[in-house]
Parts: C-alpha cells; sequence; structure tokens
C-alpha cells in the first residue's frame, strides 16, 4: 500500500496531487519516456487539451502492456510551451489520476522536437507484486 505525505507544516498541494508518495518495498517499478500529443495516423491536435488527451492515452496503453494502471502511477511530470495552458491540461491530468493522487510536477518550457507540440508528459509507477 502506498502512503502519501502532506505534512501540516507544508502549504497543501495546489491542486489534485500529494506532495509525497512512499512505495513499499517489493514494489515493480515502471518509468515511461515523455509522451507527446500526435495519434498513430500522425495527426496532431491543435489544443493542449487534445494533445494532453494523446499523451494520458499513450501512457494508459504502456501502463497496461505492464500489468498496471493509473492507480499505480506515483509520479507524473507535465511540461507545457504556455502558462496559459495549465487549466487545460490539469483538468485532463486529472481525469486520469487515480487515488492516492501521485506526485506531480508541471513545468513551462520552451518548446519540444517540433513546434506544433504544445504538452508532454511522462510518468513513474509502481505495483506491489504479491
Amino acid at each position: 500500500m502506498k502512503k502519501t505525505f502532506n505534512p501540516p507544516s507544508v502549504r497543501r498541494p495546489f491542486g489534485n496531487y500529494n506532495h509525497g508518495l512512499l512505495v513499499p518495498p517489493g514494489a515493480s517499478l515502471l518509468v515511461t519516456s515523455g509522451q507527446v500529443g500526435i495519434a498513430l495516423d500522425e495527426s496532431i491536435p491543435s489544443d493542449v487539451t487534445g494533445q494532453a488527451e494523446l499523451c494520458f492515452e499513450a501512457i494508459k496503453a504502456i501502463l497496461d502492456e505492464a500489468g498496471m494502471s493509473f492507480a499505480d502511477v506515483i509520479r507524473i511530470s507535465g511540461f507545457v510551451t504556455r502558462r496559459e495552458d495549465f487549466p487545460a491540461y490539469m483538468a485532463v491530468r486529472d481525469r486520469y489520476t487515480l487515488d492516492p493522487k501521485p506526485v506531480s510536477t508541471l513545468i513551462i518550457v520552451g518548446g519540444f522536437t517540433r513546434p506544433e507540440f504544445l504538452v508532454e508528459v511522462e510518468v513513474t509507477a509502481a505495483k506491489v507484486v504479491r
């Protein structure tokens, strides 16, 4: 069982995430590469919501192939190119995350490998193997 940490001496999280998460010994660990918002047909949505949904769907497929789900995600790192895209990105993130909420970092970056990419997401997941 994962244990969450949100000490009363630290300001509460800004959104739906936890400040710390402890994974028990014996957990299987999965780390993903950053996923960008591009579909199998090479199409790229023009908005951050559409791209973020593709990112999280790709992560969902990777988790599934590893025998995991979003319930096993312990850390999300999100990167967006525009500050005004924070709310749209976080709305998509919050639809996918499950309890206990993972730790989360969101960073504004200058860009990605292609100028049409607006968001990139990577996760770390841990599942106790019994």
